[in-house]
């Protein structure tokens, strides 16, 4: 909120334009006296799980969010005061023959400063306190590459650097490449539209087969159709990693899983105002949404 830093949320404009859903919509996906909840669209989305972090995330996109949120912290508590608030990271990880985690061979992590700091100390300050503390000293090695602030320079940053954001970031926000995604962003959609709802609801299947103990790895796939309620197919791939067949645990899916629009909108508990912090970070891997709980292992695990 500084005008020095390109951005002031004190003063900038805000276009705020709210309008109807399309009545051709809206007769498919309203609920009614007698009708259910329809999809808001048709597609396809995608959910993913595996044991390879405590959060049950692909450890490359889990240590990503981790760099950023710790330059966030660093720079709230004022610890270095040359610190901006636009930053990204990336890790790159390499894996073994059956697909555990096992080394860092890259970590970027560009973060906009003051134009007053020098390269030296920036470089020296994101090693020592935001690399080092997040990454598993295990996992770095001599061939470890760090690429901090690679331009050199990053004191223009924000909207006024690089604007454009239109909900396109569908990679960052889900698995960081680790799942397929169906192509459709989360961000300015309501619990109706299946992109978001459906994604969070494949999300919370994953992630409590595999805390179930029935799969190492899990991806489900959904799609539907608009203004249809049950989905038109459900898919699961635990990649050779599950205790049963794939086509067992769609059936247990099923079972447990209420994956109509309006299920998943009452399992979720979705029309809460819950979304702000979806904002930055990434949707999953954060226990406060309820899309991350694992209350139904223990029924899949048992039945």
């Amino acid at each position: 909120n500084s005008s020095e830093v390109g951005f002031d949320g004190n003063s900038c404009a805000v276009i705020n334009a709210i309008g109807k859903q399309s009545p051709d919509i809206a007769m498919g996906v309203d609920e009614g006296a007698d009708k259910e909840q329809g999809a808001g669209d048709q597609g396809i989305m995608f959910g993913y799980a595996t044991n390879e972090t405590d959060v049950l995330m692909p450890a490359p996109i889990q240590y990503s969010h981790l760099l950023v949120k710790k330059q966030a912290e660093l720079r709230k508590a004022g610890v270095f005061k040359w610190l901006r608030p636009d930053a990204k990271s990336q890790v790159s990880m390499r894996y073994d023959a059956i697909g555990k985690p096992i080394a860092v061979d890259a970590v970027v992590l560009s973060t906009q400063h003051d134009p007053d700091v020098s390269q030296t100390t920036l470089h020296e300050a994101i090693m020592e306190e935001v690399i080092k503390p997040i990454l598993p000293a295990e996992w770095l090695h001599a061939g470890t590459k760090y690429h901090i602030n690679p331009t050199g320079n990053f004191v223009i940053g924000g909207p006024v650097g690089d604007c454009g954001l239109t909900g396109r970031k569908i990679i960052v926000d889900t698995y960081g490449g680790m799942a397929r995604h169906g192509g459709g962003a989360f961000s300015g959609k309501d619990p109706s539209k299946v992109d978001r709802s459906a994604a969070y609801a494949g999300r919370y299947v994953a992630k409590n087969i595999v805390a179930a103990g029935l799969a190492e790895r899990c991806e489900i796939q959904l799609s539907y159709a608009i203004g249809v309620a049950e989905p038109t197919s459900i898919a699961v791939n635990t990649f050779g990693t599950g205790t049963m067949s794939d086509e067992e645990i769609i059936k247990l899916v099923r079972a447990h899983f209420d994956l109509r629009p309006k299920g998943i909108v009452d399992m979720l508990n979705l029309k809460q105002p819950i979304y702000r912090n979806t904002a930055a970070y990434g949707h999953f891997g954060r226990e406060e949404f309820s899309w991350e709980k694992t209350d139904k292992a223990d029924a899949l695990r048992n039945a």
